[in-house]
């Protein structure tokens, strides 16, 4: 899969809630309470899983997940970044 262009990836950025972060684009959640932040990465993890494309996870806090998704392979950002984004964000 093609890199995006950073015009390209500033058009998936505008109409989303992910902000990029070098190679990468982030997102964080904040959650009611600890279990609800660890149902959410297992809905992520599933969600991967199916796409065979995995983001970086970190829970931090008692309550908060934040995500870090990029193609390692690629060495950047494409369209399967966006693609695991936009299915992430309907996991939440």
């Amino acid at each position: 899969m093609a890199l995006l262009s950073g015009e390209d990836i500033d058009r998936h950025l505008a109409r989303s809630e992910w902000k990029r972060e070098g190679d990468a684009i982030v997102r964080e959640w904040k959650f009611e309470d600890f279990a609800q932040a660890m149902g959410f990465v297992n809905r992520v993890a599933e969600a991967a899983e199916d796409v065979n494309h995995h983001p970086d996870i970190l829970v931090h806090g008692w309550n908060r997940v934040r995500l870090s998704v990029t193609n390692h392979a690629e060495g950047g950002l494409t369209e399967a970044d966006f693609s695991l984004a936009g299915m992430i964000d309907g996991l939440a």
